[in-house]
C-alpha cells in the first residue's frame, strides 16, 4: 500500500499541468455546492427570522366560545413540562377595538401582556424608537405604521371602542416598529389590567404563546405540549400548520439546492474517471514494467485510487476556501437599498464538513473504473506494443 501511495504521488508529479487542472475541476464543484448550500440556507434563516423568528411558534388559545382560558397558570406550568426544547413562554389578553379619527375607522387589537416575557418573544423593547413601554393602566404602545396614520406625538391620548360600545382613553407612552406594517398597523401594546377592565375578562386570558429551539420541529413540539395539557378546552397551533406556503417554499429551495448539489458532483466523478482512463492509457508503460517487476493486479489498482484521493484532498481544500470566499463575497457586496446585506452570511460547519466528505469520497470512487482497467493490464503485451 505505501508503494503504491508512493507511485501515486509521482505520477501525480509528473504531470503538474493535468493534476492541477483536475484539482481545479474539483474545487469548483466543492465551491458551487458550498457556496449554492449556503445560500439557500441563509436565505431560508433570514425568511425564518423576519416571519418566525420575532413571533410565537407554538400557541395554545381557547376553544370556548368567549375564547378565555380559565386556570392559565396551571396550563403555562404543563407547557413548561413539556418540552426542553421550549425556551420562550408569555401569556396575552386580547381584544379587538375601534379607532375613530375625522372620517376614518381604524381596527386595532388592544395586546395586554407582560412586557419582559414578551419581549423575548417579539424583543419588543428594542422596537421601541420613541418614548417607553407602559408602566400603569391605560397606556399604550403604538406602531409606527398607525402612528403615522392618525399623526399622534408622545403621551397623546387616543380613544379606542370595545366590541361592547364601551369607550376609553389610552395614553401613547412610545411607539415601536416590528418591519411588520400589518402588525404596526394594528396592535396596541398594554398591560392585562386594561385589557381586564375594558373587555371584562375577569382572571383569563386569551392565549399563551411560545418558542423553540428548533423552528422546524415545532409542529413535533406542539403535539407533546397537546398531549401533555390534554383538555378539549384549549387547543394547540403551529407556526408549520399556519404558514403552509412559507413551508412549501423553504422545503421547494431545499430541493432545488440539492439536486443541483448532486449534478454538480456528478459532472465531478465523471471528469474525474474520464481523466484517469486516460491516465491508464498514458501511464500503461509504467505499469507493464512495474508489473512485470513484480507489482501485484491489486497494488496498481490501488495506485488509481489513491491518484483519485489525492486529487480529491487537493480540491476539497481549494473548494472549500473557494466557497467560502464566495459566500462571503456575495454578502458583503450585494447589499439591499439600505446597505444591508441582501443574505446574511450563513456558515454551517455541518453542511461544509458533509460537502467535502461527499466531494473527497465521490473523487475516490471516480477512480474505481480506471483502477479496474489498470488490474487487466497484460504486461506482456504492454511491453510489445509499447
Amino acid at each position: 500500500m505505501k508503494l503504491s501511495f508512493k507511485i501515486a504521488a509521482r505520477f501525480l508529479k509528473s504531470t503538474k499541468g493535468q493534476t492541477a487542472l483536475i484539482a481545479l475541476g474539483i474545487a469548483v464543484g466543492v465551491s458551487v455546492q458550498i457556496f449554492i448550500g449556503s445560500l439557500i440556507q441563509g436565505l431560508q434563516k433570514s425568511l425564518v427570522n423576519k416571519t418566525i423568528g420575532s413571533s410565537s411558534q407554538i400557541t395554545v388559545s381557547s376553544t370556548s366560545s368567549d375564547r378565555l382560558i380559565g386556570n392559565y397558570q396551571d396550563i403555562v406550568d404543563k407547557v413548561k413540562n413539556s418540552d426542553e426544547r421550549i425556551k420562550n413562554v408569555s401569556m396575552v389578553s386580547d381584544g379587538p377595538a375601534l379607532i375613530k379619527n375625522d372620517s376614518k375607522t381604524y381596527s386595532v387589537l388592544l395586546r395586554g401582556m407582560n412586557i419582559n416575557d414578551s419581549d423575548k418573544i417579539y424583543n419588543l423593547k428594542s422596537s421601541i424608537y420613541e418614548g417607553k413601554e407602559p408602566e400603569s393602566k391605560f397606556e399604550t404602545l403604538m406602531g409606527k405604521d398607525l402612528k403615522e396614520e392618525l399623526n399622534l406625538k408622545l403621551n397623546d391620548k387616543v380613544d379606542i371602542i370595545t366590541n361592547s360600545g364601551k369607550i376609553q382613553s389610552l395614553t401613547v407612552t412610545g411607539f415601536y416598529d416590528l418591519k411588520v406594517a400589518t402588525i404596526n398597523k394594528s396592535w396596541l401594546v398594554t398591560d392585562f389590567d386594561t385589557v381586564k377592565e375594558l373587555f371584562a375578562t375577569g382572571d383569563k386570558i386569551t392565549g399563551i404563546e411560545m418558542q423553540v429551539t428548533d423552528v422546524f420541529k415545532a409542529d413535533e413540539i406542539a403535539s407533546k405540549v397537546s398531549t401533555n395539557i390534554n383538555s378539549n378546552a384549549v387547543k394547540v397551533d403551529n407556526w408549520k400548520a399556519q404558514n403552509a406556503s412559507l413551508l412549501s417554499g423553504l422545503n421547494g429551495q431545499s430541493a432545488s439546492s440539492y439536486m443541483i448539489q448532486v449534478f454538480v458532483m456528478i459532472s465531478v466523478v465523471l471528469g474525474i474517471a474520464s481523466v484517469l482512463m486516460v491516465t491508464v492509457v498514458q501511464k500503461s508503460k509504467q505499469i507493464g514494467i512495474l508489473k512485470a517487476m513484480g507489482i501485484k493486479d491489486r497494488q496498481s489498482s490501488l495506485i488509481f485510487l489513491f491518484e483519485g484521493f489525492l486529487l480529491g484532498i487537493m480540491g476539497t481544500v481549494i473548494g472549500v476556501a473557494l466557497g467560502l470566499g464566495l459566500s462571503f463575497s456575495f454578502s458583503t457586496f450585494v447589499k439591499n437599498p439600505d446597505g444591508s446585506p441582501l443574505i446574511e452570511l450563513y456558515i454551517n460547519y455541518k453542511f461544509i464538513g458533509l460537502s467535502a466528505f461527499v466531494a473527497l469520497l465521490a473523487s475516490t470512487i471516480a477512480a474505481l473504473i480506471p483502477a479496474r482497467g489498470s488490474s487487466k493490464l497484460n504486461p506482456i503485451e504492454v511491453i510489445r506494443n509499447a
